[in-house]
């Protein structure tokens, strides 16, 4: 559409151009088969024309063209009133379009008293009547022309403003195009980042737990009479490991909730660990037991299997007990051990990997991760998150 505008434009510019011309030409053929003077018409006609081509129109020489187009007009009215009729419009347009102000009104006005003057046959007699008609047909040529050529530089401004408008919009899409593209480029970056730090998670919760169990069990089989009891373990969790590995490439959530509600896979998690690493273990659930969004409920399984894994590794306990409430609005995970603690502090600035993938899988669901702790005084961990219900 903006196209077949722009050449409808281009189009009528070049009409425009050639108008006065066509106007002469006609004017001049229409005035030779009157019966006027072929060599005067002639030669003002190739003179009006040669002035028109020539003469420069811009801010300087506008006023001195018009000036001798209104001159050039009245010398080839004197040959016939086609002139009058037809190339008079040129003196109405050029003077609207080259000159300025009053100056417009001043242009317009002299080219309406000789085309009024040519129609009357010549200056109006000196008689009141005569005077008040040549003013008064001058005065409403004037305001004609004037009314309409108004209109027309309005319609200009209105087609230059949507022109400019027109402009600015594509520019304002390039611009889209290129923040779209670099919008792009950075989503896949972070859809990447994102990617890598799902996977570290996922490979610390599964295989570094899962190897973790296995080196303390293979160091108890050589310690221990019944050392087949400790190897069959350690293969036990090579096997639960690689499956929990294959589910992590795939985004699968853990099997454990896939074979029972979170209380239960809890339940079993909690059973194993304190069978495995010889401590006692209890769990309790506190609160109406209802279905959590599947991210809520893998958050809290990691997080208790985070800490247990923390604390079969460095707390040396006797006794770990995991609580599972849930509340109104919130769902609560509570770890607390009797170990041989630490400080959170100096653990925190060391940028241990296990606590902070814990906090930021409590972040990414806008819940708060407290840990408490001591040298010499066990360890507590809370995490609560949001209850969203699955569904």
């Amino acid at each position: 559409m903006t196209g077949r505008l722009d050449r409808w434009e281009r189009l009528l510019e070049r009409q425009m151009a050639a108008a006065p011309y066509v106007l002469l030409a006609v004017s001049a053929v229409l005035s030779l088969l009157t019966g006027a003077n072929p060599w005067i018409t002639l030669g003002l006609t190739a003179l009006a024309a040669t002035w028109m081509w020539l003469m420069p129109r811009g801010a300087a020489g506008g006023a001195v063209y018009v000036a001798g187009l209104v001159v050039l007009i009245g010398a080839l009215c004197t040959q016939g009133v086609w002139f009058a009729s037809f190339f008079g419009f040129v003196g109405f347009l050029h003077s609207w379009q080259y000159l300025k102000g009053a100056w417009r009104l001043a242009g317009v006005g002299a080219t309406a008293a000789i085309s009024v003057a040519t129609y009357n046959g010549g200056l109006p007699e000196p008689t009141p009547f005569a005077i008040f008609t040549y003013l008064f047909f001058t005065a409403a040529i004037v305001a004609g022309v004037s009314l309409f050529s108004f209109v027309g530089e309005v319609t200009a401004e209105r087609s230059d403003e949507r022109r400019r408008m027109v402009a600015q919009l594509e520019e304002a899409m390039r611009e889209n195009a290129g923040l779209q593209a670099q919008l792009l480029v950075q989503a896949r970056e972070a859809g990447v980042m994102d990617e890598r730090q799902r996977m570290a998670a996922e490979i610390h919760d599964t295989l570094a737990q899962g190897l973790t169990g296995i080196i303390t069990q293979l160091q108890a089989a050589k310690q221990a009479e019944d050392w087949r009891r400790n190897v069959d373990n350690a293969i036990g969790l090579a096997r639960e490991s690689l499956a929990e590995a294959r589910r992590s490439v795939h985004a699968v959530g853990p099997g454990q909730l896939e074979a029972a509600p979170l209380p239960e896979a809890l339940e079993d998690v909690v059973a194993r660990w304190g069978e495995l690493n010889g401590v006692r273990a209890d769990f309790t659930v506190t609160g109406t037991v209802r279905p959590m969004h599947p991210e809520v409920e893998e958050t809290l399984l990691r997080t208790a299997q985070e800490a247990l894994a923390n604390a079969a590794k460095h707390a040396a306990a006797s006794r770990v007990g995991l609580t599972l409430s849930y509340m109104g609005d919130v769902v609560t995970l509570d770890v607390r051990d009797d170990g041989a603690g630490f400080d959170p502090e100096r653990v925190r600035e060391a940028g241990g990997f296990g606590l902070t993938a814990m906090r930021k899988r409590v972040s990414r669901l806008a819940g708060t991760l407290e840990i408490e702790s001591e040298p010499g005084g066990g360890t507590a961990v809370s995490a609560s998150v949001p209850a969203v219900a699955r569904g």
